[in-house]
């Protein structure tokens, strides 16, 4: 960053006897600078390794001094402030002309669940699941509500001022966590001068399994043989136990469990018939699910594919010669009224 200072000499010429840059600081002046044409240029130690001047005609052993702007590098925030260049000369006494600068931080956008675990529960109370930080800058970002997500919730944000003078942008976004929200992306939109930061976050919510028995096809008969029931549950984190039950009684002696599948050895018999549960647990909770099991004596008659298909072209065909025929009476009823 320069800082511009240029001497425009008078008419007579004036002599330059040393120029001295200072910050101000609470109302008093610190030194920053000098350039002097006998001593030398000298900068303060707080400032050594970052201020130069910037043009090289003010190092010479003879100098000119009609320049003197200087260059910072490595720039801070404690650096903003009003700095004076002062000219001192002869005879003209002393000239001098202030510059303000203004330091700006780009501030750290970072994307995190608002708590480690969280969990869906049936009180479906709203709360916050993820959290967006704009954290040290200066002037402050903008978040506001800018989230992109395909999922309802609302927002609220908060501004704080640092210690150094910078800014910190906190927005929740608030929700009722749910399975229908597990694996959602949520991405938190930051405006910083024009420039913008993006930053996502995939919500992982536990829940309690969601639970069903698939298998029964309602054509258990007698002496049927290879049937089972599976237990399918969507659960985060996944099951851990799988139990099987039969309400009013107890579970047949030809049935094996394996898992979460409860597979039928032998020919049915009416033993076999109720109500099987399938209960299956992880470290939210429990959840249950059941099939009615009924046997039948005789199998259902099954109607082979390519009946089906015949049947199905015999009605494409019957609905087509009908609307030919509509048609046909339509024209002959409008000629007839013609």
């Amino acid at each position: 960053v320069d800082l511009r200072c240029r001497f425009i000499n008078s008419s007579p010429p004036v002599k330059i006897s040393q120029v001295t840059w200072q910050k101000l600081v609470n109302g008093s002046k610190q030194n920053v600078a000098i350039a002097n044409p006998s001593l030398g240029v000298s900068v303060a130690p707080p400032y050594r390794d970052r201020v130069t001047f910037k043009n090289g005609a003010v190092r010479r052993r003879t100098p000119n001094l009609e320049d003197t702007t200087i260059s910072f590098s490595s720039l801070r925030l404690s650096d903003e402030a009003t700095y004076i260049c002062e000219y001192t000369t002869f005879p003209a006494g002393n000239r001098e002309n202030t510059v303000n600068l203004t330091v700006y931080v780009r501030p750290t956008t970072q994307m995190s669940l608002s708590t480690p675990t969280l969990v869906a529960r049936s009180s479906n109370l709203k709360m916050p699941v993820a959290t967006c930080v704009s954290a040290n800058g200066k002037p402050p970002a903008t978040i506001r509500n800018r989230w992109e997500t395909s999922v309802p919730g609302e927002v609220t944000t908060r501004e704080y001022r640092n210690f150094d003078g910078t800014f910190t942008v906190q927005s929740d976004y608030i929700l009722v966590p749910s399975r229908e929200t597990h694996k959602e992306t949520l991405t938190c939109v930051t405006t910083y001068n024009e420039e913008v930061f993006t930053d996502s976050v995939t919500l992982d919510i536990q829940y309690e399994p969601d639970v069903s028995v698939d298998g029964f096809d309602g054509n258990w008969y007698l002496n049927r043989e290879n049937v089972q029931l599976s237990c399918q549950a969507d659960a985060n984190p996944s099951v851990s136990l799988y139990q099987w039950r039969l309400i009013n009684g107890s579970i047949p002696s030809n049935a094996e469990i394996r898992d979460n599948v409860l597979i039928f050895k032998g020919p049915l018999t009416y033993d076999v018939q109720g109500t099987y549960v399938c209960d299956a647990t992880n470290s939210i909770g429990t959840r249950s699910a059941s099939a009615e099991i009924s046997i039948i004596e005789k199998p259902l008659p099954q109607i082979a594919t390519g009946d089906v298909i015949s049947v199905i072209a015999l009605l494409l065909a019957a609905g087509v010669l009908m609307g030919i025929t509509i048609t046909v009476l339509v024209l002959k009823i409008r000629s007839r009224n013609k």
